[in-house]
C-alpha cells in the first residue's frame, strides 16, 4: 500500500463545518436536548457546536478501545432517550460508517427505535453505510483517498498520523 496523503484542515473550514451543521439543526425543527461528543473525534466539534447552539454537551468516549468502557454512557443515553429526551451525536467524519453504526445499534437495542437519536458529522463519506442527518461537507472515498487531519490532531507526529491512516487500508485503497 502507497504512503497516505495528510489533508490537514485549515480552522476556518472546521469553524465553517461547524457553522452548517448549526444552521442545518436550528433549521430542521428536530431539537436536540443534548449533544454528545464521541471521544476522540467528536469531543472538540461537539464543544464547539455546544457553544454555537447552546445546548448541553455529554460525551462518551468509544475511541480508546477499552472494552465496556462506554456501555454505561449508553445505557444511560438510553435511558434518557426513553423519558423523552433527543440525543444528537456528534463526531469529526463518518467514514467506514462503524462507530457509527456501533453506537446506533446499542442505543437503539436499549430504547426500541431511532426516532430519538440522530448524528451530525463535520465530514460525510457518501460511500459509508452508516447514516448521518447532518452533515458539514461530504466526500466520496472512490474519489477522495485523502486522510483529513482535523485541527486537533495537528499536533500528533507525522508518523503517528500515518499509522492510524493505515489501520483500515480499504478507506485509502
Amino acid at each position: 500500500m502507497s504512503e497516505p496523503t495528510l489533508y490537514y484542515i485549515p480552522y476556518e473550514r472546521f469553524l465553517a463545518e461547524v457553522e452548517a451543521l448549526a444552521r442545518q439543526i436550528e433549521a430542521d425543527g428536530w431539537d436536540p436536548t443534548f449533544l454528545v461528543g464521541i471521544g476522540r473525534g467528536g469531543l472538540v466539534p461537539g464543544a464547539y457546536l455546544s457553544h454555537r447552539t447552546a445546548l448541553p454537551l455529554l460525551s462518551v468516549d468509544h475511541s480508546s478501545g477499552e472494552h465496556g468502557f462506554g456501555d454505561e454512557l449508553l445505557d444511560k443515553l438510553a435511558a434518557k432517550i426513553r423519558d423523552g429526551d433527543r440525543i444528537l451525536i456528534v463526531d469529526d467524519i463518518n467514514d467506514s460508517g462503524s462507530t457509527i453504526n456501533y453506537l446506533r445499534a446499542a442505543i437503539e437495542a436499549k430504547t426500541g427505535g431511532p426516532e430519538g437519536l440522530r448524528v451530525a458529522v463535520l465530514i460525510h463519506n457518501t460511500r459509508s453505510n452508516a447514516r448521518a442527518e447532518y452533515r458539514g461537507s461530504e466526500i466520496d472515498r472512490d474519489v477522495d483517498k485523502s486522510w483529513y487531519v482535523f485541527p486537533w490532531e495537528a499536533l500528533a507526529p507525522r508518523e503517528t498520523l500515518k499509522e492510524e491512516a493505515l489501520e483500515v487500508p480499504e478507506r485509502l485503497a
